[in-house]
């Protein structure tokens, strides 16, 4: 007996995909982020005035250590917070009395002995008192942008200098801010000097008709 060769047809199918949560896909790009550092808010902030003092430490001798005289700025560009930053130390080993240690972005750039020549006549190359050093410079902009007389202009850069006036440690900060008839221009508009010990403000230089 010859038994029929029976066939049978498969029909070829595909499992159908389930849609990946939203939060997963987020979960991934921010992994992503993480790996890469694209991402705009991660982005490290820069670094203030006394985190660079620390970093600075590794530049200089141990007899300089944690030793300021002066921490100042240039002037910031692109926002209000310096980039470019000079942390001086006494150094009692050296001709003028300091050593001077250049960062960008918390980056050292370049360490040196600066000549310091009128320093020494006005008292500046003393150490400033490390216990009334309390106010950083992130603190500092804050405090001297957030003078009432500044509330309704554009402010578009800062220029800070941590020194001894009337004898006690002080930040000056400079401020720029957009002209109103042109915001691509910058005005001056003076400076503000406060405490560095409780932020107080003790004098307001600042003549904001510059901006007209």
């Amino acid at each position: 007996m010859v038994f029929p060769i029976v066939t049978q047809e498969v029909a070829a199918y595909s499992v159908p995909m389930r849609p990946v949560p939203a939060r997963f896909t987020s979960l991934a790009l921010l992994a992503a982020a993480l790996v890469s550092g694209w991402h705009p808010s991660l982005r490290a902030a820069e670094p203030t005035a006394f985190d660079l003092v620390k970093e600075g430490n590794r530049y200089v001798g141990e007899q300089a250590k944690d030793k300021v005289v002066q921490i100042r700025s240039d002037k910031s560009i692109g926002g209000l917070q310096p980039a470019i930053w000079y942390v001086v130390y006494y150094d009692p080993t050296a001709t003028f009395k300091s050593v001077e240690v250049k960062f960008c972005s918390g980056k050292m750039l370049d360490v040196k002995r600066p000549l310091r020549m009128v320093e020494p006549v006005t008292g500046g190359d003393k150490q400033l008192p490390k216990e009334k050093l309390k106010i950083d410079s992130d603190k500092a902009i804050k405090i001297a942008t957030g003078e009432p007389i500044l509330e309704k202009l554009t402010l578009k850069a800062t220029q800070l200098k941590l020194e001894r006036w009337e004898d006690q440690p002080v930040w000056k900060v400079r401020i720029w801010a957009a002209k109103l008839q042109n915001p691509n221009q910058h005005a001056e508009l003076g400076e503000v000097i406060l405490s560095a010990e409780d932020g107080k403000v003790m004098k307001n230089d600042l003549k904001i008709n510059r901006v007209d």
